[in-house]
């Protein structure tokens, strides 16, 4: 499992991009053939930097974790994914507003009012409990609600499942970060915390996927692309035919979401899961 992108500080996820971006341009023509995904040009690249991030993983990351589940009960546990969680409804807002979701920018900031008075700086989600919904939006989904593309899938060193746009999008995001407007060392720890944190929820959903997939990195990929498409799509209306139009001849269309790159068998799977968000 990888780590999602706004789990991660923003100086190191544009270098990483930056070193990317550099190294795919001799690449790019390298990834075709009739069985390639056409949102995955880069997949020798990509999965050279998958096998790196699974080594780093399994030795460090998971070990990790695992003491953290050990160690730390429970309850404390689910305070820090709280507390964490409530500072990022700072940039789901954002993006809420953004792409004009004023009910949705509304709630979210609500729930950040709330849960970080009543709820002891985050640690508590009363607002949860009190029936106000919580929302998933990053600065990647608000390029594509205005119809930038995505560009090609990419595997960040570190960082896990990304795409241009997304990469992109995240430096926006963790500008607006409460956890980026701190010193640098209170930065540096709560990024490491949220970290730990983050993998160690994750734990049984990678030991599950390990079983079941027999190319984790195609399963991870797809699951991938089709989750930010679905988030993408999240809230579009689409318009059913018209049966009585000229006694039956009409159709309609759907209004389709702008950028997604990608669809696989399995939405609803892979990151924001490693925000993103996103992504």
């Amino acid at each position: 499992m990888q780590a999602t992108p706004r789990t991660l500080p923003p100086a190191g996820r544009l270098l990483a991009a930056a070193a990317i971006a550099a190294a795919v341009a001799p690449l790019s023509g390298c990834a075709t053939g009739p069985e390639r995904n056409p949102a995955d040009p880069l997949e020798p690249l990509n999965r050279a930097t998958w096998r790196f991030n699974d080594a780093l993983d399994r030795t460090v990351a998971k070990p990790v974790a695992r003491g953290y589940n050990k160690v730390v009960p429970s309850p404390i546990r689910t305070g820090v994914s709280n507390f964490f969680s409530n500072l990022g409804d700072v940039t789901v807002a954002f993006n809420d507003f953004a792409q004009g979701r004023f009910k949705d920018g509304m709630s979210d900031v609500t729930r950040f009012a709330v849960n970080s008075t009543f709820g002891v700086l985050g640690l508590f989600d009363v607002a949860g409990k009190s029936g106000i919904q919580k929302h998933d939006q990053d600065f990647g989904l608000t390029l594509g609600h205005y119809g930038v593309p995505t560009g090609p899938y990419l595997v960040l060193p570190l960082f896990g499942p990304s795409t241009f746009r997304d990469a992109a999008g995240t430096g926006v995001d963790q500008y607006i970060a409460p956890a980026n407007q701190m010193d640098p060392a209170w930065r540096n720890s709560l990024w490491g915390v949220n970290f730990v944190s983050a993998r160690a929820r994750y734990l049984d959903a990678t030991n599950l996927l390990e079983q079941a997939a027999l190319d984790k990195y195609l399963f991870v990929r797809d699951a991938w692309l089709a989750q930010r498409q679905s988030k993408l799509d999240e809230g579009k209306q689409q318009d059913l035919p018209d049966y009585d139009a000229d006694q039956g001849g009409g159709s309609g269309g759907a209004s389709g979401g702008g950028g997604g790159a990608g669809s696989g068998a399995n939405a609803g799977a892979g990151q924001s899961a490693p925000n993103a968000q996103g992504k």
